[in-house]
């Protein structure tokens, strides 16, 4: 998975102006933000120039709320946010260990695109944090929301998208590095349907990728352990221990 951010600072930092500015407008009233205009008025007057632009004028609104909010320099914000990020970047943040099998399967550089099949939030925005683009795929819409949510207040909503299908509705339209799968998004299917949907994203997974079932909860089977075997003929598979005391299916793809 790749550290950087999902865009340059720079943008993030003008978005994060523009946002702070946009609020402020929206809370005060009318009045204020006309004062504030014959402020910018006033300022321009002084200032040679060919003419008064309404542009020069928004321009201006926009430097006094600036500076009436008293919002930091973009090296004063870049400090905190590679402090954030880094942050961000830890399993623990999200309620995961760094031993944790899903940690531990995933590489720590580079690219790639992950499917989270009725995975929580954490796991979503655990690997957006380092780089990933995510899809989440649920038929619970609250649960997409949750997680949409929490990527938008941790500023990774650009890596993270939400799906209303299940699996048996849902194609990817990206090759994939990396698959999760919960045991209620594949038990819901008949074999039939597994079967289909584990080929298609066997098909859509780069080589050296990896596919996660949570397939032992709790000590009950929630999946057949035989049947994903047979499904992943020709994977490299092995049956982890995770940290909730439960059991998860791991199957990575052979390099060609």
């Amino acid at each position: 998975m790749n550290s950087r951010p999902t865009r340059s600072l720079r943008h993030e930092y003008a978005l994060y102006v523009e946002e702070e500015i946009e609020n402020y407008k929206e809370s005060i009233p009318r009045s204020v933000l006309l004062s504030i205009g014959d402020d910018a008025v006033s300022s321009l007057s002084t200032q040679p120039q060919l003419a008064l632009t309404e542009l020069l004028l928004c321009e201006e609104v926009d430097r006094i709320i600036f500076r009436r909010l008293r919002l930091p320099t973009y090296q004063t914000w870049r400090r905190r946010r590679i402090k954030v990020l880094a942050e961000l970047r830890r399993p623990e943040h999200w309620g995961l260990r760094a031993d944790d099998v899903l940690v531990r399967a995933f590489p720590q550089s580079g690219e790639g695109h992950v499917l989270l099949a009725g995975a929580d939030e954490g796991s979503a925005l655990y690997f957006a944090a380092n780089g990933c683009d995510v899809s989440a795929v649920s038929t619970e819409v609250e649960m997409l929301e949750r997680v949409l949510d929490a990527a938008q207040r941790a500023g990774l909503s650009e890596r993270v998208h939400g799906y209303v299908s299940d699996l048996a509705s849902w194609m990817p339209e990206r090759q994939l590095t990396g698959v999760i799968v919960s045991p209620a998004a594949l038990a819901g299917l008949s074999p039939t349907q597994r079967a289909r949907v584990i080929s298609i994203l066997q098909s859509a997974t780069l080589d050296g990728g990896v596919h996660l079932v949570s397939a032992i909860a709790n000590g009950k089977r929630a999946l057949n352990l035989d049947e994903l075997r047979t499904r992943y003929e020709g994977w490299m598979v092995s049956v982890e221990p995770s940290s909730d005391e439960s059991s998860v299916f791991l199957a990575r793809k052979e390099l060609s």
